[in-house]
C-alpha cells in the first residue's frame, strides 16, 4: 500500500456510469484493504429519432441519475462520501447565457457529419490533424461535430459546450468542467502536453472558450446542489468528484493487470482494443492504421482502435424482437469457426437498423457463404469481433513496440463466453476476464484515491486482483485459421 494513503475507513461511493444504450447508478464501498459493488439503480438509454435528427434523451437520462442517487442513499443510509460521472464519449450538450439548455445533444450516430471530414481535411490535412492531436479518424469526433453545426442558430446563441458527463455535473452542482479524459476524445486536445491544441482550434475556427476550464480524474468538481439533495434523500454535504469521465477511461483503470505487458478490450456497445502506454504514438503507419491516442490516469496514453463491437449483435436481436440470448449463443457455438466474417469496424455498420440484412450482404458482396439462421449470423458477428480484435491487439504492440503476454476483457462482454474463448483463439494469447463493471469500478476507485484509501494506478489494481472474480481462457490450437481469415479480409 502507498505510503500516500492515510486512512482506513469505509467509505461509500455513488458511480454513476452511462453507456450508449443504458445508465446504471453503482455503490462502491472501499477500504484499503476491500472493495464492494453493488447495482443500486439501472435504466434504459432510449435516443429519439426527432425531425431534425437523432437525439439523445438528455432530461429523462437525468432523472434516472437522480433516481439512481436516491436508490444509492437508501443503500447507504443516506449518506455518500462522493459521486462521480463518466459516459460515452464526443458528444456534448450547448447552453445559453443563462446556463440553459439549448436542445437535446445530438447524437453520435447522427448523420449531420456526413461528408465533414473532407472539407475539414481541405484546411488541415489529416494528416497533420493526427500529428498534432493523435485521434483516430471517426466521423463522430467533437471536431467534426462543432464543424457541422457552424451557421447554425443553436451554435450562434451557445455561450458553453458541456460534454455529456460534465453537462450532469453541471446539473448536480452548478459547477462548470471540462474533464480532461473525455475532453481528449474531442480530437482538440494534445496528447503530449495534455491541454487544448490551440492551433488546431485556431485553423479550423473553433473557439475554445466554448469550453469549461478543464478538469483532472480526482480534481473537485463541486458539492451536490440543496434541490439535489432534497430530491434524493441524502445528507450534504456531498461532494462530486471528477473520475475518468470517458467511460472507458474507467474502465481502463478498472483492469486488473499485474504487470505493464497486457492488452486490454472493453467491450459493450463498442470494443475498444489496445495498451496503456506513457506517451503517444503519432507516426503516419499509426494514422493509417486507425488509432487514437486518449488520455488516462496518471499520465498514461489509452492507445486503442474502436471496433464496432456489439453493438451488431444488440442491433440484430434487436430486429429478432429480442429472442433469448443465451439460446442464441448456444446455437451459434455449434456453427463452424469462421465460415463467414466481416469488418466490424467498418463505418457501413454504424447506422441502426436492417443490421443481419446488412450483414448478409456484406458476406455476399465478398463472395462467402451468406448467413441465413440467427445462429450463423450471431456466429459470423462473434467471429469477426474477436477477428478484430486480434488485428487490434497485434497492431497495437507492432506500432507501439510495446510487447503483451496477456489479454484482459473488461465490461458487458465478459458475460459473453463464446466471444471471450473465440478472443483467445485468434489472439493466441491467454485472456483474463472481469470485471463486468469495470468502468464503474474505475470510477469509484478515483473517488476512493481523492479520500486517500488507495494509491496510484498500481495501487488500485493490486485492489482490484485481490477483489474481483476473474475467469482465464486459454487459446485453443494455432492461430493459423485466424491469420488465413485476416489475410482475405484485408484482400477483399
Amino acid at each position: 500500500m502507498s505510503a500516500a494513503v492515510k486512512s482506513s475507513t469505509l467509505k461509500s461511493y455513488a458511480a454513476v456510469d452511462l453507456g450508449a444504450s443504458s445508465g446504471r447508478v453503482m455503490v462502491g464501498r472501499v477500504s484499503p484493504d476491500s472493495l464492494e459493488l453493488a447495482e443500486a439503480h439501472r435504466f434504459p438509454n432510449r435516443p429519439v429519432r426527432v425531425p431534425e435528427g437523432l437525439r439523445w434523451d438528455v432530461l429523462t437520462l437525468y432523472a434516472g441519475v437522480l433516481d439512481g442517487l436516491r436508490a444509492a442513499g437508501a443503500h447507504c443510509g443516506g449518506r455518500l462520501d462522493s459521486v462521480g460521472i463518466d459516459s460515452w464519449a464526443v458528444d456534448y450538450g450547448l447552453l445559453d447565457t443563462d446556463g440553459a439548455l439549448l436542445g437535446n445533444p445530438v447524437h453520435y450516430r447522427d448523420t449531420r457529419t456526413e461528408g465533414i471530414a473532407e472539407k475539414v481535411w481541405a484546411t488541415l490535412p489529416a494528416t497533420e490533424l493526427y500529428a498534432a492531436t493523435g485521434l483516430q479518424y471517426a466521423p463522430f469526433n467533437t471536431l467534426y461535430q462543432l464543424t457541422a453545426a457552424r451557421g447554425t442558430a443553436q451554435l450562434a446563441s451557445a455561450k458553453r459546450l458541456l460534454l455529456i458527463p460534465d453537462l450532469l455535473t453541471y446539473w448536480l452542482t452548478g459547477e462548470q468542467g471540462t474533464e480532461l479524459t473525455n475532453a481528449s476524445t474531442t480530437q482538440l486536445i494534445d496528447p503530449r502536453t495534455r491541454d487544448w491544441s490551440y492551433d488546431v482550434a485556431a485553423r479550423l475556427g473553433i473557439d475554445l472558450s466554448l469550453f469549461a476550464p478543464l478538469r483532472r480524474p480526482g480534481d473537485p468538481a463541486g458539492l451536490l446542489r440543496p434541490d439535489v439533495l432534497e430530491e434524493t434523500g441524502l445528507t450534504g454535504p456531498v461532494p462530486v468528484t471528477a473520475v475518468g469521465s470517458h467511460d472507458t477511461a474507467s474502465a481502463v483503470a478498472g483492469v486488473p493487470a499485474t504487470g505493464e505487458r497486457f492488452a486490454y478490450i472493453c467491450t459493450g456497445t463498442w470494443s475498444l482494443a489496445g495498451l496503456e502506454l506513457d506517451a503517444p504514438v503519432l507516426s503516419e503507419e499509426s494514422r493509417t492504421a486507425n488509432f487514437t491516442n486518449e488520455l488516462g490516469l496518471d499520465g498514461t496514453v489509452r492507445y486503442l482502435r474502436n471496433i464496432m463491437g456489439l453493438w451488431l449483435l444488440q442491433e440484430c436481436v434487436r430486429a429478432w424482437g429480442n429472442p433469448d440470448l443465451g439460446v442464441l449463443l448456444r446455437e451459434a457455438a455449434a456453427i463452424p469457426t469462421l465460415r463467414s466474417v466481416v469488418d466490424a469496424g467498418d463505418p457501413a455498420f454504424l447506422a441502426p437498423g436492417r443490421m443481419p440484412e446488412r450483414i448478409a450482404e456484406a458476406c455476399r458482396d465478398s463472395g462467402q457463404p451468406v448467413p441465413e439462421t440467427r445462429a450463423e449470423i450471431t456466429r459470423c458477428i462473434l467471429d469477426s469481433l474477436a477477428l478484430a480484435h486480434r488485428r487490434a491487439v497485434e497492431d497495437a504492440q507492432r506500432l507501439a513496440d510495446h510487447p503483451v503476454d496477456v489479454v484482459h476483457i473488461v465490461g458487458g462482454g465478459t458475460r459473453n463466453a463464446l466471444l471471450c474463448q473465440l478472443t483467445a483463439d485468434a489472439c493466441g494469447l491467454p485472456v483474463m476476464v472481469g470485471p463486468t463493471e469495470a468502468a464503474a469500478l474505475g470510477n469509484v476507485l478515483v473517488q476512493a484515491r481523492a479520500h486517500e484509501l488507495v494509491g496510484d494506478l498500481t495501487d488500485m489494481r493490486r485492489l482490484l486482483v485481490r477483489t474481483q472474480p476473474l475467469t482465464r481462457y486459454e487459446p485453443r490450437g494455432d492461430t493459423a485459421r485466424w491469420q488465413e481469415a485476416e489475410a482475405r479480409l484485408v484482400a477483399r
